[in-house]
């Protein structure tokens, strides 16, 4: 059965702009399945190749959205469907990418497949970080990834404690602290040295960035759980980072509390994706030396 796609969003990576040629290709393959309306992240001039849309409008009107670029260009994509029941499918002109996993080579087969119905459904769940504070109106944001607290302006080290559901986890010192989802558990918390999660999992992990200590170990927790953070050093100025894009300062006198988000983002793959054999390939794993 041919899926119900009559307007195709397509999300461009900013580095775009100079190969206007490879988005059109794909703007002409969208076109014979439906209306496309596309948002360019970034770009300094506006194209006279094809006509650019706001993401706001491209998110209200599409039936299914696609990411061109990597994993960030989907993020962007994810982050701004939040709330919205529509698809996203990542054609990926990455490098090292775990989200977009449609190559730009073979990408109109794919299409194709997916159109006519030919495709699987998983759902991811997001993560929002909320500020409190004495003194200012909290601040949220969501992310797909993860969230990420580290020193402000300087390189020293912070002091910070970390909670769930209320009770004390640990008190680190150390360059700060990733909170992963799934999702983002291939992503910076992967570099330091925190678990692969699969994406079904209902879990969150604590990831310490280069802590002060031998003992350290990143824990996995009940996504159901909250988690909070605050800085345990008076006068620390410290940041915080929604999937690496969207930054919120923190201080002393704030605490950022983490929480399952309770809309998904739905993500469509090929048919015949494989999880298993992605972190294979983007790993380097079984290979011979």
């Amino acid at each position: 059965m041919q899926a119900k796609f009559n307007t195709i969003g397509l999300v461009v990576r900013k580095d775009m702009q100079s190969h206007l040629c490879t988005v059109k290709q794909v703007t002409t393959a969208l076109e014979r399945y439906a209306d496309v309306l596309v948002h360019c992240l970034d770009f300094d001039t506006q194209t006279t190749t094809f006509t650019t849309d706001s993401i706001q409008t491209l998110v209200d009107q599409s039936d299914l959205v696609i990411s061109l670029g990597g994993d960030g260009t989907l993020l962007t994509a994810a982050r701004a469907l939040v709330d919205k029941d529509t698809p996203l499918l990542g054609i990926n002109m990455g490098r090292l990418g775990f989200l977009a996993d449609v190559s730009i080579d073979d990408f109109e087969s794919h299409l194709k497949d997916v159109v006519s119905g030919k495709y699987t459904v998983e759902k991811r769940f997001f993560i929002e970080g909320e500020i409190h504070s004495p003194n200012r109106t909290g601040s949220r944001n969501i992310a797909l990834n993860d969230i990420v607290l580290h020193s402000y302006g300087s390189r020293s080290m912070i002091e910070y404690e970390v909670y769930s559901d209320g009770k004390l986890i640990h008190q680190q010192r150390a360059d700060g602290v990733i909170v992963t989802t799934p999702t983002g558990s291939t992503a910076y918390a992967l570099s330091g040295g925190g678990p692969i999660m699969h994406p079904s999992l209902e879990t969150l992990a604590i990831v310490p960035i280069c802590p002060h200590t031998l003992s350290n170990r990143p824990i996995v927790l009940p996504a159901y759980q909250n988690i909070e953070i605050l800085l345990s050093q008076p006068g620390t100025v410290a940041q915080i980072n929604y999937d690496g894009q969207a930054t919120v300062k923190m201080t002393t006198q704030d605490k950022i509390r983490i929480n399952r988000y309770p809309s998904p983002l739905t993500l469509l793959h090929p048919q015949n994706y494989d999880y298993f054999e992605i972190l294979r390939a983007k790993l380097n794993w079984s290979s011979h030396y």
